[in-house]
């Protein structure tokens, strides 16, 4: 449906010229963050010769995500990943191995992990229990465990042969595009894109799967069960709205990235359908959405719809936010103002210092839709990312009405 989607989020790539000395091998790498318990998160990585370049791909089928941004000294690599603060250093064993650390900072310290890769064995998983004995397609019903605690989400998958690719949604989002095996009765899919680094192990039965285990990053162990079910569903997160006595306006005035001040209340925005998005550089689903908004405005700013995005960021250094928000800006060419709220994203009383009109913000992203008038009309935390497949199109397309139809009303 949208082009640029599938342009930046599904066949992104970066690049390095390397000298013949040091040439990489080509094709589908295995790639491998080791967690502290001995376990790892693997994903792939697919490396392609084109003039005298040599293109590497992390890959989470259907998508590849660019990385433009990779220098070579000697027999090291630099690479910066094209959003999220996060990088590796590698170094080059040989043609066909490379080792080092995934670097990721956080709101209060930096997640240093050990990284390997190896062109030797290909796919992510091997299919060490053979050929498929189970399926797992179609929607199922799934239960996190932690501390006597249970979180629901939907696992939504399809399976062709032993491969598996799909999402797991959760009330405040999805886990964006999973991709795996199932060998004999064993599922084993994963992911990587910079923040998300997680595999999900289960033994599957006819209707049921048992005994999961998530490893996310180097975080605990979490256990999860699943129920085979075709009408599963999510209760909608509605925390975020007005607050009782509220008139529906909003008044914020707050810079953008390049310093220009920007209020909701400036002549832009009068007479027009505004669409305040919510946002964080450090967010997943949120770069799904921003993909998104970001070609959605520049094929109907013309029809009377604006868009501003409120960034929450995990620091109020405007070097460290600005750099975080740029690449984002880059990434998606967005023609939309995006503004920094000037507060951490861990200050308790972001939403009161920022917007007081609402209630506490604890979903992103989060979408505001203003009318003509200026009035709030709707306030949402539903964004669900195209790895999700048909609940993605479902969010479009009810969006998109949404908007339509505030645009014709005078």
């Amino acid at each position: 449906m949208y082009k640029n989607i599938g342009l930046f989020l599904a066949t992104a790539l970066f690049s390095v010229t390397v000298n013949a000395q040091s040439s990489l091998q080509t094709g589908s790498w295995n790639a491998n963050l080791h967690r502290e318990d001995g376990k790892k998160i693997v994903f792939n990585l697919a490396i392609e010769q084109e003039k005298g370049k040599t293109k590497l791909y992390v890959v989470n089928e259907p998508e590849k995500m660019l990385v433009d941004d990779v220098r070579q000294v000697k027999d090291s690599l630099f690479i910066n990943m094209p959003l999220f603060e996060s990088s590796f250093r590698l170094k080059i064993i040989s043609k066909d191995s490379l080792s080092g650390t995934w670097i990721k900072k956080g709101s209060e310290k930096t997640n240093v992990m050990p990284f390997t890769a190896s062109s030797r064995v290909p796919f992510r998983f091997a299919a060490a229990n053979g050929d498929a004995k189970a399926q797992v397609q179609g929607k199922w019903k799934v239960d996190f465990q932690r501390n006597g605690n249970v979180s629901p989400a939907i696992g939504n998958f399809k399976q062709e042969g032993n491969k598996v690719s799909g999402s797991i949604l959760t009330p405040s989002g999805d886990y964006r595009f999973l991709s795996g095996i199932v060998t004999g009765d064993q599922l084993w899919i994963s992911t990587f894109d910079g923040v998300y680094a997680m595999v999900f192990n289960a033994t599957v039965t006819p209707d049921s799967l048992i005994n999961g285990k998530l490893y996310s990053g180097n975080s605990p162990v979490q256990n999860w069960v699943a129920k085979k079910d075709e009408n599963a569903t999510l209760q909608a997160n509605t925390n975020l709205r007005l607050k009782d006595g509220e008139d529906g306006t909003l008044n914020f005035s707050f810079k953008d990235i390049n310093g220009k001040q920007v209020s909701i209340l400036d002549e832009k925005y009068k007479n027009k359908v505004v669409i305040v998005q919510i946002l964080g550089s450090w967010c997943p689903n949120c770069i799904d959405e921003t993909a998104y908004l970001a070609e959605y405005y520049n094929k109907n700013k013309d029809r009377g719809v604006e868009v501003i995005g409120l960034a929450y960021e995990y620091t109020t250094d405007p070097q460290r936010t600005n750099y975080s928000l740029g690449k984002l800006v880059k990434r998606f060419d967005v023609k939309y103002p995006i503004l920094v709220a000037p507060v951490k994203l861990s200050d308790p009383q972001k939403t009161e210092k920022t917007l007081p009109q609402l209630t506490e913000i604890s979903v992103f992203p989060s979408t505001i839709i203003l009318d003509k008038s200026g009035k709030v009309v709707s306030i949402t935390s539903d964004f669900y990312g195209p790895g999700t497949g048909e609940y993605y199109t479902k969010y479009i397309t009810e969006f998109e009405a949404k908007i339509n139809k505030l645009l014709a009303d005078k």
